[in-house]
C-alpha cells in the first residue's frame, strides 16, 4: 500500500505470540467500503482466493482490476441470497466482515437493517459453511465518550452505547460473542475508532477541505483525545486477529499507538496538507464546548423520531475523549502500529491527488 514506511506494518509479530497459518481462501463483506477496499488489497498478496460482497455493480470493476484472484459477489449484506452466493464453494475461509452503516442517508432503522440484521445473515452463513474464523469490526461507538480526558477504554470497558449506531453494534457484537459461544464459528472482534487513509470517502475529502480552508471548527478547548487508526494499522490488525491463537473469543482495540489531542489532529492534517503542496488558510473557526453539547441534544431528539443528520451527529461528537488502550492488542496479536499521524494523513492526502479530488 505504498511507501516502504508503510510496508512496515506488515512484519512478522513479535516472538511472543503464536499464529496458525491463515487459509487460502478469505471472505470480505464490505469490499468495495473505505476499510474493505484496503484489506483486500493486502489480502491478495498472500492468498489464493478472495471472495467479496459489494453492494452495487458498479463497484465491482474496481475491486477487480486488483487482482484476478479476486471473486466478485453483487448484492446486500442483509440478503440471504447473496449471503448463499457469497459462501457458495467456500470452505475452510476466515471471513472479514467488515460492512456497516455508519451515516444513514436519513432514517436511523439502516443501522439496525444492516449492522444487526447484515451481521446475523452472515454469521449464519459463516457456520453452514465452516469457516475458520469470523473477525467482526466494531466500532468504539458501543462505548461512548471517555470519562475523563486522561481515561482510555480498554476493552473490559463498561458498554454506554452513543446513539442509534452505537447501540446498533453493541448488538452486533453480541450476536458475534453467542455464536463463538454456542460453537458456532471462532469468532474476534477488532474495535476501530476514526480511521483514515486512501480509498477513503467522500465525505473524509470534505473534511480535508474544510480544514484546509479554515472552515473545521474546533469544539470546546482542543485539548479532548481521540484514537484514531490509520487504514494500513488497522488493516494489520485484522489480519493479525485472523491467526494469533489467543484472539478467538476475544475483543481487542486496533488503533494508532496514542491518542491525539483534536488541536494536534487539525495541525496534522494541515501539516500534510501544506507538505503536498497546497496552500492551507491560517483560520481556525472555535465553537464553545456547549455548541457541542447542543449539537448532542438535537442529535438525540432526531434519532428518537428515527432521524439521522449527519452534521449535527458530528459535531455533537467532537467535544468528547474517545480514547482507547491497545495493550491487549500489542500484547495477544503482536499488534504494533507504525505509521504515524502525519504520515498517515499525508498518504491520505496523495491519494486524492492523485486522483484529482477536489481538496
Amino acid at each position: 500500500m505504498g511507501s516502504a514506511k508503510q510496508e512496515r506494518v506488515a512484519d512478522e509479530p513479535s516472538n511472543s505470540v503464536t499464529h496458525a497459518l491463515a487459509p487460502p481462501v478469505a471472505v470480505v463483506t464490505g469490499a468495495s467500503g473505505w476499510l474493505g477496499t484496503n484489506l483486500v488489497r493486502e489480502l491478495v498478496a498472500t492468498r489464493e482466493r478472495v471472495r467479496c460482497l459489494v453492494h452495487n455493480a458498479d463497484e465491482a470493476p474496481l475491486l477487480e482490476l486488483v487482482s484476478p484472484k479476486i471473486e466478485i459477489v453483487v448484492g446486500d449484506v442483509r440478503d440471504p441470497v447473496a449471503a448463499d452466493r457469497l459462501f457458495d464453494g467456500v470452505d475452510a475461509a476466515s471471513v472479514f466482515h467488515t460492512a456497516a452503516v455508519i451515516h444513514p442517508t436519513q432514517r436511523t432503522r439502516e443501522f439496525f437493517d444492516v449492522n444487526v440484521g447484515g451481521t446475523e445473515t452472515i454469521l449464519d452463513r459463516a457456520r453452514r459453511a465452516h469457516t475458520t474464523r469470523f473477525v467482526h469490526v466494531s466500532s468504539n461507538s458501543p462505548f461512548g465518550a471517555n470519562a475523563s480526558r486522561d481515561d482510555r477504554f480498554t476493552e473490559d470497558a463498561p458498554s454506554n452505547p452513543y446513539m442509534g449506531y452505537g447501540l446498533s453494534k453493541l448488538e452486533a457484537e453480541h450476536l458475534v460473542e453467542r455464536s463463538h459461544d454456542r460453537g458456532d464459528v471462532e469468532t474476534v472482534i477488532i474495535r476501530a475508532p476514526w480511521f483514515y487513509g486512501p480509498f477513503q470517502p467522500e465525505r473524509q475529502t470534505q473534511w480535508f477541505a474544510a480544514v484546509r480552508r479554515g472552515r473545521f471548527p474546533l469544539v470546546g478547548p482542543g485539548t479532548q483525545r481521540r484514537s484514531m487508526a490509520f487504514t494500513a494499522n488497522l488493516v494489520s490488525g485484522l489480519l493479525l486477529a485472523e491467526t494469533a491463537t489467543a484472539a478467538p473469543g476475544r475483543a481487542y482495540w486496533i488503533a494508532d499507538a496514542e491518542p491525539y489531542e483534536l488541536a494536534e489532529i487539525l495541525r496534522q492534517v494541515r501539516a500534510a496538507l501544506t507538505a503536498e503542496g497546497l496552500e492551507v488558510s491560517g483560520g481556525q473557526p472555535k465553537l464553545p464546548a456547549i455548541a457541542g453539547e447542543v449539537a448532542a441534544r438535537l442529535d438525540g431528539l432526531l434519532q428518537s423520531r428515527g432521524r439521522y443528520v449527519q452534521a449535527l451527529h458530528v459535531l455533537g461528537e467532537l467535544k468528547d475523549t474517545i480514547a482507547c488502550d491497545i495493550t491487549r492488542a500489542r500484547t495477544e496479536l503482536g499488534y504494533d502500529p507504525q505509521i504515524s499521524l502525519f504520515e498517515g494523513m499525508r498518504a491520505s492526502v496523495r491519494w486524492c491527488l492523485e486522483r484529482g479530488l477536489p481538496i
